[in-house]
């Protein structure tokens, strides 16, 4: 491991080997909250390994024990939980929580996960928080599809029929680099969605494809170009048609210079492929080809192959244990879990501080905060929100 290290790596095995699943009604309490920082901490030193070149222990760890479809699970888990228990917790008339963070934690806890997967594969008012969080969380899956389609020559059949067929990633894909929900215009500035927060991106920058939309071309190259996924995506007329959408010219759009970009009528998949991007993934070419060709061929007729598929057992199994339960489940964890006494909620508080040390989180900062007026490295926080930060006063 690297040099500054959150966990010895006996420490490491030790709380890989101790990873469960939890009930839903579990969810909150001093076990699950344990864990919790648990991982937490494995997600941590998993980025601290990645970003000193140090291995992969923490996936080693994680896969030597068995414990990614645990950490799957868990997954789910919370997904269900925020599906079915959470607004029945929010509608509950005793609902008057003294302090929302031991609810935030469990929300927050999805995000601790796929971060953590992500890594490893890598080699405000509380509504208000679940909705960024989501944004966030979204994203992130974003990143973890794109390293699946890196295997996809090695998926079952039954995964990359869902992928390809039942969800139609590849015309999903072009919607989102058609909308580009990581980017926006605000007061006129361009803004891209990194590291937790908008970002306003300098002139200079606004060329540089951003971490996001590489990503999406990334999996959208793996899915119409490899082997395995051109011999079983059904490329019908729909699919074609979102692939070849026709282009429209800037007059049409309304707007008189590509400063204006992303505009908000669907360009061409081909219109993206500019020779800037290029530049930038040359293995596009490959796929600006593909499309040239595409548009000379027939569509083809939709498929009726017979595949088995599994089904989401995970999530068949957790709403069949707790089907009926929710509004019992809220009520428990009103009582015993989200309603902490003072002393409770001090001692919570030392253990996070504990997990959550400067040093380590200063560490793992995927980079150093920028300014917001000028976007320059910047060192000052406000004193005021504790949340903008400027290059000087």
């Amino acid at each position: 491991m690297g040099d500054l290290e959150l966990l010895l790596p006996g420490e490491a095995d030790l709380l890989v080997r101790g990873l469960r699943s939890f009930q839903l009604r579990e969810m909150g309490s001093e076990g699950w909250n344990q864990q919790h920082e648990n991982l937490e901490k494995l997600n941590m030193q998993a980025i601290l390994d990645a970003t000193a070149s140090q291995g992969e222990p923490i996936q080693e760890l994680l896969v030597t024990h068995g414990k990614i479809p645990t950490l799957v699970e868990e997954l789910i888990a919370v997904e269900m939980w925020k599906q079915k228990v959470f607004p029945v917790l929010c509608r509950l008339e005793d609902f008057k929580p003294q302090n929302t963070f031991p609810i935030y934690m469990v929300i927050h806890h999805e995000a601790s996960i796929i971060n953590l997967l992500e890594t490893v594969f890598f080699h405000k008012e509380l509504q208000k928080q679940a909705e960024l969080m989501e944004f966030e969380i979204a994203l992130k899956a974003l990143s973890v599809l794109r390293y699946i389609t890196d295997c996809v020559d090695s998926l079952s059949l039954s995964t990359l029929s869902r992928m390809l067929s039942t969800h139609n990633l590849p015309c999903l894909l072009v919607e989102l680099l058609e909308h580009s929900p990581w980017s926006r215009r605000e007061r006129g500035k361009l803004q891209q969605f990194e590291s937790g927060h908008w970002q306003t991106v300098v002139p200079s920058e606004q060329q540089k494809l951003s971490k996001l939309d590489g990503q999406v071309w990334i999996a959208l190259y793996n899915l119409l170009l490899s082997p395995e996924a051109r011999a079983r995506y059904c490329l019908t007329s729909f699919a074609k048609g979102q692939l070849l959408k026709p282009q429209p010219s800037f007059q049409t759009l309304g707007l008189s210079t590509a400063s204006h970009w992303p505009p908000r009528t669907p360009l061409q998949l081909r219109a993206f492929l500019t020779d800037t991007l290029l530049d930038q993934l040359p293995n596009l070419a490959d796929l600006q080809g593909f499309l040239a060709h595409l548009a000379l061929v027939e569509a083809q007729s939709p498929k009726k192959d017979l595949v088995l598929e599994q089904m989401p057992e995970i999530w068949e199994r957790l709403e069949r244990e707790n089907r009926g339960k929710w509004q019992a489940i809220a009520k428990h964890q009103l009582r015993h879990v989200f309603s902490p006494s003072e002393q409770e909620l001090r001692l919570q508080a030392r253990r996070w501080a504990e997990t959550y040390r400067l040093d380590v989180l200063e560490a793992v900062a995927p980079e150093r905060p920028r300014c917001a007026y000028c976007s320059a490295e910047a060192s000052k926080r406000c004193s005021r929100c504790q949340n903008e930060w400027y290059c000087c006063r």
